[in-house]
C-alpha cells in the first residue's frame, strides 16, 4: 500500500475483500432444496450481506477521498446495486421460509428465487441471486485492489502489470464474440506499453484502458458464471427427463394391472415426457422446460396414486380377511355355518377378477361382525 492510501481515514480494506465470499447455494431450478440446507444458506447469506455492506461502505468512503473519485463511481454504484438486489431477494426468501414452516411447494419456490432471474433493475435483471452475489464479491475485490494505491501517483510499470494480469484473466474467460473484444484490448495495451517505453505521458490512455479492462473482466465473470450455471441446470433437466421417461413404462404396467384386476378402475392417461422434446440450451427456454418437467412429474405421481390405490386396498382387504379368520379360529366361531358362509362370500368377492372393491369391502366388514366373541350365557 502506498503512503497516499495509508493516509486515508480508516485505512483501506483491500486485504479483507477477498475473505468475504457469498455462501454456496443449495438446490436448483425446479428442485425443492432440503430444509437444513436452506436454513444454513439463509443464515450464511444474512451474515454475508452484513459483512459485504460494511465492506462496500468502507470502499465507498475510500473512493470519495481518492484523487479522482469519478473513476470509481460507476463500480461503487454497481456493487451497491448488486448488494441491494441480493438483499431484496433474501427478504423474499425469508418470507417464503416462514420460520421453517415452508413445505415442498414453498421450498421449490425458494429454489426458483435463488436460481431464477432477479428482474427489476436493468443492471441485475439478467442475473440470479447466486450470480449477483458472486459479481458483488468480484467488484468489491477489484475496487479494493484499485483503491489500495493512488492511480495518479503510482508507478506506471505497476499499473501496466496490473492491466496485463487483468487481460490474461479476461483471455482465459473469453468465449465466442468476447475473444475479439479482449483481442482489441490487448492491442490497445500494446500501444500504451510501447508509448510508455518511449517516455510518453500515458496517464489518460492508461486510465481509460484500466477502466475498460476491469469492465470487460467483470462482464466475463458474469458470462462465465451464467454458462456454468446453465450447464449444471441443463444436466439436471436431462437427468430428470431420463428418470421420468424410465418411470413411464413402469407406471403403464401398474395401470394395466389395475384395469385387469379392479372393476371400474381410474381413467387417467400416463404422461409422455418425450412430447416435451429435447432439453433446450437457451436459459429462458430451459426455465420453462424445467417447469413443464415438474408438471409431468406431478401428473405421474397423481397417476401412480390413482392406480396403486385400488390394488393396495384389495391387498389390505385380503390381509384383513386373514386376520379375521385367525380370530374366528381362536374363539371357535370358525365352526359356525354363518361365519363359513361369510368367509366364502368375502373370498369370492376378493378373488373375482375384476374385483368389485365396494362389494369386497362390504363382505369383509360383514365377516368382522360375524367373528366377534359371543356373549356368555350368564350375560343379560
Amino acid at each position: 500500500m502506498t503512503e497516499a492510501a495509508a493516509a486515508r481515514p480508516g485505512g483501506l480494506p483491500g486485504g479483507q475483500a477477498g475473505t468475504l465470499a457469498a455462501p454456496h447455494a443449495p438446490g436448483s431450478l425446479g428442485v425443492a432444496a432440503e430444509p437444513r440446507a436452506l436454513l444454513t444458506y439463509l443464515t450464511d447469506l444474512e451474515a454475508w450481506l452484513d459483512a459485504r455492506r460494511a465492506e462496500l461502505d468502507r470502499l465507498d468512503a475510500a473512493a470519495r477521498q481518492a484523487a479522482d473519485p469519478s473513476v470509481f463511481t460507476a463500480d461503487v454504484v454497481l456493487a451497491l446495486t448488486l448488494w441491494q438486489a441480493v438483499r431484496t431477494r433474501t427478504d423474499d426468501l425469508v418470507r417464503t421460509w416462514d420460520s421453517g414452516r415452508a413445505g415442498t411447494v414453498e421450498r421449490e419456490r425458494m429454489s426458483q428465487l435463488i436460481w431464477g432471474r432477479l428482474g427489476g433493475d436493468p443492471a441485475t435483471s439478467l442475473l440470479s441471486l447466486v450470480e449477483a452475489a458472486r459479481l458483488c464479491d468480484a467488484l468489491a475485490g477489484q475496487l479494493a485492489a484499485r483503491l489500495s494505491y493512488d492511480p495518479h501517483a503510482a508507478d506506471v510499470t505497476a499499473r501496466l502489470r496490473t492491466v496485463a494480469a487483468g487481460l490474461v484473466r479476461a483471455e482465459d474467460a473469453a468465449r465466442g464474440d468476447d475473444v475479439a473484444r479482449v483481442s482489441r484490448l490487448r492491442e490497445r495495451f500494446g500501444r500504451v506499453r510501447t508509448d510508455a517505453a518511449r517516455g510518453a505521458d500515458v496517464g489518460g490512455p492508461l486510465g481509460e484502458l484500466e477502466t475498460e479492462v476491469a469492465r470487460t473482466e467483470r462482464d466475463l465473470i458474469v458470462a462465465s458464471s451464467r454458462r456454468r450455471s446453465l450447464a449444471r441446470d441443463r444436466e439436471r433437466a436431462v437427468k430428470l427427463r431420463e428418470t421420468l421417461a424410465q418411470r413411464a413404462p413402469v407406471l403403464a404396467g401398474v395401470a394395466d394391472r389395475c384395469r385387469r384386476e379392479i372393476a371400474d378402475p381410474p381413467r387417467r392417461a400416463i404422461p409422455d415426457v418425450t412430447r416435451l422434446g429435447e432439453v433446450p440450451d437457451d436459459r429462458d427456454a430451459l426455465v420453462a422446460y424445467v417447469e413443464r418437467l415438474g408438471a409431468v412429474e406431478r401428473a405421474m405421481e397423481a397417476c401412480e396414486d390413482a392406480y396403486t390405490g385400488p390394488l393396495r386396498e384389495r391387498a389390505e382387504l385380503r390381509f384383513r380377511l386373514k386376520g379375521l379368520l385367525t380370530k374366528a379360529a381362536g374363539n371357535g366361531r370358525d365352526r359356525s355355518p354363518t361365519v363359513t358362509a361369510g368367509e366364502a362370500e368375502a373370498r369370492e368377492a376378493l378373488e373375482t377378477v375384476p374385483c368389485h372393491l365396494a362389494l369386497a369391502r362390504h363382505f369383509v366388514d360383514q365377516l368382522e361382525v360375524l367373528v366377534r366373541d359371543l356373549p356368555s350365557r350368564g350375560t343379560r
